[in-house]
């Protein structure tokens, strides 16, 4: 968890100078605002906590290998993100979307803290690219993924100017 709370401040410092204007704006038709993404890792982070927590408490046990997720972070590879996680469009502040990012990690933070090491490797929850991916590497793909997205918003704040 330590790396994903690092990629978590790069994330809030890559978009800590922007006005809320700028970071609710789509620069193109079809394209979230940096806005939008940061709602999308909120969602995530809620929806992985969820099954996290639901796989410990009802999963059963299962043998899964681990899988190259370290490739999330190429974003040449694009991938349509699961309607659950789509984030609407409406204009939201900084401070209110810093809240709502703060309440979905302390949730995990949580459910981490007091989950059994053991049944993390020994429970999986199925991804869209990966396919079944155990518990315990799903807690390092949610800073990955924070990562390609933190790569998109960049692009994003380029595209402001």
């Amino acid at each position: 968890m330590e790396e994903n709370m690092k990629i978590r401040e790069e994330v809030l410092q890559s978009v800590s100078g922007l006005s809320d204007e700028q970071l609710n704006v789509q620069v193109q038709d079809g394209r979230w605002s940096i806005m939008q993404v940061l709602h999308h890792l909120h969602l995530i982070e809620r929806a992985i906590t969820f099954a996290i927590s639901d796989q410990l408490a009802n999963g059963e046990t299962k043998s899964v290998s681990d899988k190259p997720i370290h490739v999330a972070i190429n974003r040449t590879t694009k991938i349509k993100a699961p309607s659950i996680v789509d984030p609407q469009y409406k204009f939201i502040t900084l401070v209110e979307m810093k809240n709502k990012l703060s309440q979905s990690r302390e949730a995990l933070t949580k459910v981490l803290d007091t989950a059994e090491p053991s049944l993390l490797a020994q429970r999986a929850y199925p991804h869209p690219v990966f396919g079944e991916l155990s518990l315990k590497q799903w807690i390092p793909l949610l800073g990955l993924h924070e990562k390609r997205h933190l790569a998109q918003i960049e692009e994003l704040k380029e595209e402001l100017n």
